[in-house]
């Protein structure tokens, strides 16, 4: 056997191995023999029919199975030879395989690229102080009577923070937005719907919730609406000055529960001190969270900005692929048309496969990190994730574990997906940590 050993680039390599008449011969022969060992022919005992024969009924399965075994020797000695720490094979080119010839199989595989490993340890992170306030409490008690809060009818002008219930007819350059989005009624023409005075977030209408304090029942007005430029939920109303004649038909107050016994009570804690040391503890897990967080990626912006070698090719169209499913899921459960898609097609394929490339070299590097530093996995971080995924798509733990058990490629994808976590969190555990205040 000979094998040639070409480089395509630094992360693909092609392998010519060259198996010389009496190596594919012998690779024939175990295949008939195993046909004959195993076949069932009529008026013979098992193993006694005549190679001849056997070789004739079954010269399709025969000849299927010694290219598949001729291949599997050619990749299997070219591989020992060449010691290539591949990662995937990309093609195989089987070439002419028969009985009584030599035979060459060009096989192309992407290869573990080779670099240093930059300095891992002591990566510079910034983290916000944990610290909890009063007012943060305070708001934070608020939000709780916020999901309490009773609605009740107020015969007064709307003021902030209260609920109207209005009809809203709109048009565009004096043409019915109706006629413009007919499959999106909802930003046209509503004779009934609840709007709150100046909230925190916009409602269907981006800006009418800040034009309504002020009105009563009964009150009729003209309202300028100017939609955002990147009005995604609707694109043919991007960017357009549009006008809406409201009708208020009705005002609601926010009547936020009393702090009592009751409201106590239902949050689990005997008096205000105990509910405020329970709000400040929340609090308090919550920036410890966003900062475990965000030093997880300032520490994966770090090391990426110092990786150098090229990614595999075939690792990044993958994770590409996996990356724009992952925007596209996400941005249709928003309502983002298809078509919207289809328009900024280019734009999205770019990004996804600089963000597919930056994944890629990411895990390699993470990778070599584990290995270096004895990274892991246990059976309890199996468990743990596989609980977490039940909870997720609301499954029962134990028909999820089964699944996995018989899924080799899915529980080595877990495995893998678990050594680049606990990688990243060893790298964590290494950090310098600077504390930022926020400016006032």
């Amino acid at each position: 056997m000979n094998v040639q050993l070409n480089s395509i680039s630094d992360t693909r390599k092609s392998l010519v191995v060259s198996l010389d008449k009496s190596e594919v011969d012998s690779e024939h022969q175990a295949v008939v023999g195993e046909f004959a060992k195993q076949v069932r022919l009529p008026g013979f005992r098992p193993g006694k029919a005549p190679v001849a024969m056997i070789s004739k009924r079954f010269a399709k399965e025969i000849a299927d199975e010694f290219k598949q075994k001729v291949v599997a020797k050619a990749y299997r000695e070219g591989l020992e030879k060449q010691k290539l720490d591949v990662l995937n094979i990309v093609n195989v080119e089987p070439g002419t395989v028969e009985a009584g010839l030599s035979a060459a199989v060009t096989i192309t595989v992407d290869v573990r690229p080779e670099f240093e490993l930059p300095e891992y340890i002591g990566l510079k992170t910034e983290v916000a102080p944990t610290d909890v306030t009063d007012a943060e409490i305070d708001t934070a008690i608020d939000a709780i009577r916020g999901e309490r809060a009773e609605f009740k009818v107020a015969e007064r002008e709307a003021k902030k923070s209260d609920y109207v219930k209005l009809a809203y007819e709109g048009t565009v350059d004096g043409k019915p937005i109706t006629e413009l989005v007919p499959d999106k009624q909802i930003y046209g023409k509503v004779p009934q719907t609840w709007e709150e005075v100046e909230g925190e977030h916009e409602g269907v209408i981006p800006g009418l919730g800040k034009q309504l304090a002020g009105l009563k029942p009964g009150d009729k007005k003209s309202v300028e609406i100017t939609f955002p430029a990147e009005f995604t939920a609707a694109p043919a109303l991007a960017g357009k000055q549009a006008s809406y004649a409201i009708e208020i038909q009705e005002i609601r107050e926010r009547v936020l529960p009393a702090l009592d016994e009751a409201f106590f009570k239902a949050n689990q804690v005997d008096d205000l001190a105990a509910l405020k040391t329970s709000v400040s503890s929340n609090l308090k897990l919550q920036k410890e969270g966003r900062n475990r967080s965000e030093q997880r990626r300032q520490i994966t912006d770090a090391l990426l900005a110092k990786l150098e070698f090229s990614a595999p090719e075939s690792l990044v169209e993958s994770e590409t692929q996996s990356v724009l499913r992952q925007f596209i899921e996400e941005n249709m459960r928003r309502g983002i048309p298809q078509e919207q898609f289809e328009k900024d097609k280019k734009e999205l394929m770019d990004n996804a496969r600089k963000a597919a490339e930056g994944r890629v070299k990411l895990q390699l590097v993470l990778a070599r990190i584990a290995d270096k530093e004895k990274v892991q996995v246990q059976e309890n971080d199996i468990n743990t994730f596989i609980y977490r995924e039940a909870m997720r798509t609301s499954q029962q733990p134990d028909k999820l574990a089964k699944e996995l058990a018989k899924n080799r490629d899915a529980l080595r994808s877990v495995q893998q997906s678990i050594i680049f976590d606990k990688a990243v969190d060893f790298l964590v555990s290494k950090a310098k940590v600077d504390i930022i205040q926020s400016k006032a």
